[in-house]
């Protein structure tokens, strides 16, 4: 899809929002930093992001209680699932002075090819997509590949299977049963019958997961059966587009009742690798790695080059030309960023 064009005016409106809110970032920082510097805060204490808006992040303390924080200038951008350690101001209120090492960290790049943090610290990443709008397998494949190589386990989750008749629907679980065959769990789901609801349950038990995928498949919907108390916005399809509404603006992490964590995540339409080398992105497909190294010329890009081993195991039917011509298109994309 082309990107619009924007007119100067709005060039000049969008930069200095961003202006704007750049020093008020840096005015709120300067004030914790004079705090620090008078010894007014509190003790160090252990925290958990689990909002994000900005500048201001919502911790959570070791009792379950919500603290409005800010960050010192000097600490990395945090994102949701972040352990960190922070100091109280006052009442409610904090600063928070250290980033305690993750586990795992999710990232994407932005139009401006600057990676931006997603979520850090998850177990799973949920690939969520439903048969409105149509899912979009690149997409699909992009955030395997992500998974793959941030090591974070991936699930697909396909929801609003209500939408089709049992023909439909077995019409979509045959095209899907390529992610089945190379090892990728696949869950149905529907939360007006409930179908697929104690599987998916059953997956989110003592995890901390993100619901990922493009907007309009549901994920706000699953998140909210799960935690029913949770303010989240539900959203509709565009009557115009047929795709998503963005309904989440703000990421946040919540617990469920099965001693797991969701965070939900602004639904993206577009999940780019551009930061990513071909080399990389060829490595995050699964499949491929038992052919690596073992085609002719070092270099082979597996498109036109004889002798690629790659497209040997297509024509034996032990990769899908489906997932190689999918691949292809990521890779090819990389160029055009």
């Amino acid at each position: 899809m082309p990107k619009r064009k924007l007119t100067r005016r709005q060039s000049w409106q969008i930069q200095k929002i961003q202006k704007d809110r750049l020093l008020r970032a840096k005015n709120q920082s300067t004030i914790a930093e004079q705090q620090l510097k008078n010894g007014t805060l509190g003790d160090e204490k252990i925290g958990q992001i689990v909002a994000h808006y900005g500048a201001n992040l919502d911790v959570e303390d070791e009792h379950g209680h919500i603290h409005h924080c800010l960050t010192r200038a000097n600490l990395p951008m945090l994102v949701c699932g972040d352990n960190i350690i922070w100091q109280a101001t006052g009442k409610q209120l904090g600063v928070i002075i250290s980033l305690v090492p993750r586990n795992s960290f999710l990232a994407r790049p932005d139009y401006n090819k600057q990676l931006k943090p997603v979520a850090a610290n998850i177990d799973q990443i949920l690939v969520v997509a439903a048969p409105k709008p149509v899912p979009d397998q690149d997409l699909i494949n992009r955030y395997l590949v992500a998974a793959e190589l941030t090591a974070i386990r991936p699930l697909i989750v396909i929801n609003k299977i209500d939408l089709l008749n049992k023909l439909e629907l077995q019409t979509l679980a045959q095209r899907l049963s390529l992610y089945k065959s190379i090892g990728y769990r696949v869950i149905y789901t529907s939360t007006k019958h409930h179908d697929g609801l104690s599987e998916l349950t059953d997956v989110l038990k003592k995890h901390t997961s993100i619901f990922v995928g493009q907007s309009g498949v549901g994920k706000s919907s699953l998140i909210k059966t799960f935690i029913p108390n949770a303010n989240i916005r539900v959203g509709e399809l565009s009557q115009a587009t047929g795709l998503g509404k963005h309904t989440t603006s703000v990421t946040v992490l919540y617990h469920t009742e099965n001693n797991g964590s969701i965070i939900d995540s602004p639904g993206v339409r577009e999940f780019g690798l551009g930061h990513e080398s071909p080399e990389r992105i060829t490595n995050g497909f699964v499949e491929f790695k038992p052919w690596l190294g073992q085609c002719k010329f070092k270099d082979c890009k597996h498109s036109n080059e004889p002798a690629c081993a790659i497209k040997l195991a297509v024509e034996q039917n032990l990769i899908s030309q489906r997932r190689l011509d999918s691949y292809l298109r990521i890779v090819k994309s990389l160029s055009r960023r």
